[in-house]
């Protein structure tokens, strides 16, 4: 019989419905008993929408008295690292909220307390968890497609003045970053997954219409092992909003056009104008789709149960976490600076090795 994991959520704003409803679709495997979240009334409520049998208002008595043996982490970024370690500590697994930690600093926080307690922390990048990417990287590493050569990857959402009035957003102690953190972060990540091991970047960012402290919007390019080139648009600022990966290979164009989650059907297959035969072959492959699944919590919280399982190492903790970890700190590191930055080259003594913007702080234009 399948063990079923007793769970507790900790922070109730609005992602936490996205991880009762992952624990939903577990088909029991996973049992959310607890909810935390430090107004009371809060953690009271959701957990009678949601019929959930405690609520609680500190997180430390939730791990003492629930003693789960997984955590999710739903609560403000900065909170994140300093969570995750103390619940590995009281003996559970972690599944928390992008971003994971506030720098690489904390990233080796966190690995140095996986490596003392047994346990591991994931982080939520739910775009890599969905059946049409697998099918992707199938027909990539079967080399149908041929070698990776241009990527696009853009993230133009919209956040106004009242998202902002959020008291811990906007601000690098508490957000710890703007679009490029908070919301282009999956978009990368999900490139990443795609084209794998990056080794250049050379950035820009800016404040160009928010009263934030963080930027509003960053442009990167990138150079990755494979030698493939990829620019990075991450924005605040766009009204018609969008995320969006384009991938140009050899022999099609993959592109997949989506907002906040995506299937099969969002994306579209242009194979090379070669011979009529190819272009045919390749579409019947591409079209050759396993059974659809979304890019949800629940698809990355079904492989997390199975590593737990397992007692192996889930995909998104250890090096695949700091790669995506470095690459935004690396690309934060280069708009601030105006130079390029290579992987592997922000090291202790690095001020962004202890915090994502360093001492730095982006361009900011007059806000009228």
């Amino acid at each position: 019989m399948s063990q079923t994991y007793r769970a507790i959520l900790v922070g109730t704003g609005g992602i936490a419905d996205a991880h009762v409803r992952a624990a939903a679709a577990s088909h029991g495997r996973v049992v959310i008993t607890a909810a935390v979240d430090i107004d009371a009334e809060r953690a009271r409520v959701f957990c009678a929408k949601h019929h959930l049998a405690q609520a609680y208002a500190d997180y430390a008595a939730a791990l003492a008295a629930e003693q789960p043996d997984l955590v999710f982490i739903a609560a403000p970024p900065s909170l994140h690292a300093a969570m995750s370690i103390a619940a590995m500590e009281a003996g559970a697994w972690v599944l928390c909220e992008k971003p994971f930690c506030a720098s690489l600093a904390e990233l080796d926080l966190i690995e140095a307390a996986e490596r003392r307690t047994g346990k591991f922390a994931s982080c939520i990048f739910q775009m890599r968890f969905a059946s049409s990417t697998a099918h992707l990287r199938r027909l990539t590493d079967q080399g149908l497609l041929g070698r990776p050569l241009v990527a696009i990857c853009n993230t133009v959402w919209f956040r106004d003045a009242a998202y902002y009035a959020v008291p811990w957003r906007g601000k690098w102690a508490t957000e710890l970053g703007g679009p490029t953190m908070g919301l282009g972060i999956h978009a990368m990540d999900h490139l990443l997954h795609l084209l794998g091991d990056w080794t250049e970047i050379r950035a820009m960012a800016a404040t160009l219409d928010r009263a934030i402290e963080v930027e509003d919007v960053s442009m990167a390019l990138v150079q990755f092992a494979s030698g493939a080139q990829a620019s990075v648009v991450n924005s605040a600022l766009s009204p018609r909003q969008e995320t969006y990966i384009r991938l140009d290979y050899q022999r099609a164009t993959v592109e997949l056009t989506h907002l906040y989650s995506y299937n099969r059907d969002n994306w579209r297959f242009t194979p090379a104008t070669t011979t009529a035969a190819e272009g045919e072959a390749l579409t019947q492959a591409w079209q050759q789709f396993p059974t659809d699944v979304g890019s949800t919590h629940a698809a990355q919280l079904e492989t997390l149960v199975a590593d737990m399982d397992a007692h192996r190492r889930p995909l998104l903790s250890g090096p695949e976490a700091r790669r995506t970890l470095e690459f935004l700190t690396a690309l934060y590191k280069s708009a601030f600076t105006g130079r390029p930055v290579a992987r592997g080259s922000i090291v202790p003594g690095d001020p962004y090795y202890d915090s994502l913007h360093g001492d730095g702080t982006p361009r900011r234009a007059v806000l009228q």
